[in-house]
């Protein structure tokens, strides 16, 4: 009897959840970067790596011999860029078996519920931001607001820092970078071709979006500032060959790579480019530190 009632309230309470999903009002931002939608010939990263996003959100494709992980899926509008770059390399859509993001904003996550929907795909996310991810971004402490900016998705999988993702042969393990979301997150894993292996980091730049607000004034999130101590004192100790982001801006994805390029790995080694990205995310840090206390 007892089991009955608890299986009973577990199915009314994801019939509650998908109700709600499903009624959810989305208004996702119009006056977005025009990069954001532009398309981008899918290529080749590294290994079974490919970048197979917009021109400048990027989406990750990492397939294995038990289907593929996908990282990052843009505006709404991304879906059908995505499908079509998935297919354009030859693999087929529907083998998407994990889906992943880097942080719940609306142009990381905008075509994550229809992917979900179209794929079948289980959805997992650091726990910092599974409040934000369950109101369709409607809760986020800066992007947020009276009505959601992209669907709703439902989650299979809670993450944790440090936690490894399997699909086959791949291992991914996830880096809690809090600060830019609560659950802000980078992913670092292993690669392989021909000729050797590479570590591969993507990496979630710390930026800060709170605009002239101080610190202590962001009260649906007060922890921002130490978290963002955290990621900047943590990311630069972490050791890789290969470095990817959020958005192909943030690591000149668009200098290392052009349409018709051959492969080629070695033009994403750039350690030196990294660490002038955080130096300089750590600069605005201190800045709006030191401009708070004034």
């Amino acid at each position: 009897m007892h089991h009955k009632i608890v299986k009973s309230l577990f199915l009314a309470a994801g019939l509650c959840f998908a109700t709600a999903v499903h009624a959810q009002k989305v208004v996702e931002p119009t006056k977005v970067d025009p990069e954001w939608n532009k398309p981008q010939k899918p290529f080749r990263i590294a290994g079974n790596l490919y970048y197979v996003g917009t021109y400048d959100l990027t989406s990750y494709l990492i397939t294995t011999s038990a289907g593929n992980i996908l990282i990052n899926t843009g505006l709404a509008a991304s879906e059908k860029i995505i499908r079509e770059n998935i297919e354009a390399l030859g693999f087929k859509y529907k083998d998407t078996k994990i889906l992943l993001t880097m942080q719940a904003h609306y142009d990381h996550m905008g075509a994550m519920a229809a992917i979900k929907k179209a794929t079948g795909a289980q959805f997992m996310v650091d726990a910092g931001d599974v409040g934000v991810v369950e109101t369709g971004g409607r809760s986020d402490y800066e992007m947020g607001g009276k009505v959601s900016n992209y669907q709703p998705v439902k989650i299979d999988r809670v993450l944790h820092d440090k936690d490894t993702i399997r699909l086959g042969d791949m291992k991914v393990v996830m880096l809690h970078h809090p600060g830019h979301t609560m659950g802000s997150c980078s992913y670092i894993f292993d690669v392989k071709d021909d000729q050797r292996s590479y570590k591969v980091l993507l990496a979630n730049m710390p930026s800060i979006i709170i605009g002239q607000r101080k610190f202590s004034e962001v009260k649906a999130y007060p922890g921002i500032a130490k978290d963002y101590a955290y990621t900047l004192d943590t990311m630069p100790k972490i050791h890789f060959d290969i470095w990817l982001a959020g958005h192909a801006s943030q690591c000149g994805l668009h200098e290392k790579h052009k349409d018709g390029d051959a492969y080629n790995p070695k033009a994403f080694e750039d350690r030196a480019g990294y660490e002038k990205q955080l130096a300089e995310l750590k600069a605005v840090y201190e800045k709006k530190l030191a401009e708070d206390k004034k």
